[in-house]
C-alpha cells in the first residue's frame, strides 16, 4: 500500500465503530501523522472516547487514559519517584502520560496546575521528575476532550495549553439515520472490542517521517504567514495566532496533502485546515463577545479577504 492507502485504511477502520464522522476521523489521523495533538470539544456522549480508542487500536499503539477531576494532581499525570527501602534508592513510577496514544478525558475539569503538567510532554515529548528528564515513547499523541466551557465545574484552558494542540475539533450530534445505525451496531456487542489494527507502530513512525517530504512551496509559506499576521491585526482580536500556529498549519497541511494522495500542499489545503488550526489560538476582545463574533467567523473572514496564491504548484 502507498501512504494514501495506509492513511485511508486507518480512517476506514475507525469508521467501523464511529458512524458518520469521517471528517473528524481524517483530521485526527492528520494530526497523528503530523505529530500534533487534538482537542475535541463537545457535549458528553457523542463518541469522543470511542474515537480515541479506535485510533489507538487501528495503529496497534499503547493506549492510556487520564480521567481529569478537580482533585487530580500533576504527579497523577506524569508519575512520581517512590523510595524503595530494599534497594535504598528512588524508583520512578510512570504516570499515564507515558503512553503512545493518551486520552486526556474532560481536561477542563481539573485545575490549571494539573493541566500544565501536560505542557512539557506535548511540546517536547519528555517529562521531568525530580530534576531528571525522561523521553516519552514514540509515537506520542494526546487527544484531549473537553466539555463546553459554560458547563458547571469546568476551568478554561490556559492560552499556553491551547497553543499545544494542533487542531481543535467539534463532533456534533449524529443524524437520525446515523444514530439508528449506532444502536444497531451496539445491539449485541460493543464494536470497539472487535476492532483490530491495520498498521504497526513502526509503520506509523515511518509515515510521520515521510510526511516531512511533502513539498510546501514558498508561495504557500507566504500565504500561511499572511493569514497569521492578519489575525494579529484584526480589530476583534486581542491576541492573534503565534508563530507556533503558523508552523502547526504548515505541518497539518503536509499531512492532509498526503491523505489526499499528493506530495505537495495546495492553497485549498490551507483554507480547509485554517479554522481548525487558528481558531483556538486567538483571544478575542470583549467587543467580539458582545457582538456575538466567534473565532471561526474571524478566520473565515480573513480567508475571504486574503489573496490566494495562483502560482502553479508542480513537483520539483
Amino acid at each position: 500500500m502507498n501512504n494514501q492507502e495506509k492513511i485511508h485504511a486507518i480512517v476506514d477502520n475507525i469508521e467501523r465503530v464511529m458512524i458518520g464522522k469521517r471528517n473528524i476521523a481524517e483530521l485526527s489521523v492528520v494530526a497523528l501523522i503530523a505529530q500534533g495533538h487534538v482537542l475535541l470539544e463537545d457535549v458528553p456522549g457523542v463518541g469522543k472516547t470511542i474515537m480515541v480508542r479506535a485510533l489507538a487500536k487501528s495503529v496497534g499503539a499503547q493506549f492510556k487514559r487520564i480521567q481529569f477531576t478537580p482533585d487530580l494532581l500533576p504527579s497523577d499525570v506524569i508519575g512520581v519517584s517512590i523510595y524503595n527501602p530494599k534497594d535504598m534508592e528512588f524508583e520512578f513510577r510512570p504516570g499515564p502520560i507515558m503512553g503512545n496514544i493518551v486520552l486526556a478525558d474532560e481536561i477542563n475539569r481539573t485545575s490549571p496546575k494539573t493541566q500544565s503538567a501536560l505542557l512539557e510532554g506535548m511540546e517536547e515529548a519528555t517529562v521531568t521528575v525530580d530534576g531528571v528528564t525522561m523521553n516519552i515513547p514514540k509515537p506520542f499523541f494526546v487527544m484531549a476532550t473537553q466539555n463546553p466551557i459554560d458547563y458547571e465545574g469546568t476551568y478554561p484552558l490556559p492560552e499556553a495549553q491551547l497553543d499545544r494542540f494542533l487542531l481543535k475539533l467539534r463532533m456534533g450530534y449524529p443524524t437520525h439515520a446515523e444514530e439508528i445505525e449506532v444502536l444497531k451496531r451496539a445491539e449485541k456487542s460493543a464494536p470497539i472490542e472487535d476492532l483490530s489494527s491495520v498498521m504497526s507502530v513502526e509503520d506509523l513512525i515511518l509515515l510521520q517521517k515521510e510526511v516531512k517530504a511533502v513539498l510546501v512551496d514558498d508561495t504557500i509559506k507566504n500565504y500561511i504567514v499572511d493569514l497569521a499576521n492578519r489575525t494579529r491585526k484584526d480589530s476583534y482580536v486581542y491576541l492573534g495566532v503565534s508563530p507556533r500556529g503558523s508552523l502547526a498549519l504548515m505541518k497539518a497541511s503536509q499531512a492532509y496533502a498526503m491523505l489526499k494522495g499528493r506530495d505537495f500542499v495546495t492553497p485549498d489545503d490551507i483554507q480547509y485546515l485554517a479554522p481548525f488550526v487558528f481558531s483556538h489560538r486567538m483571544i478575542l476582545r470583549s467587543e467580539a463577545r458582545y457582538d456575538g463574533i466567534t473565532p471561526e467567523e474571524i478566520v473565515e473572514r480573513i480567508l475571504a479577504k486574503t489573496n490566494v496564491p495562483i502560482k502553479r504548484l508542480v513537483k520539483q
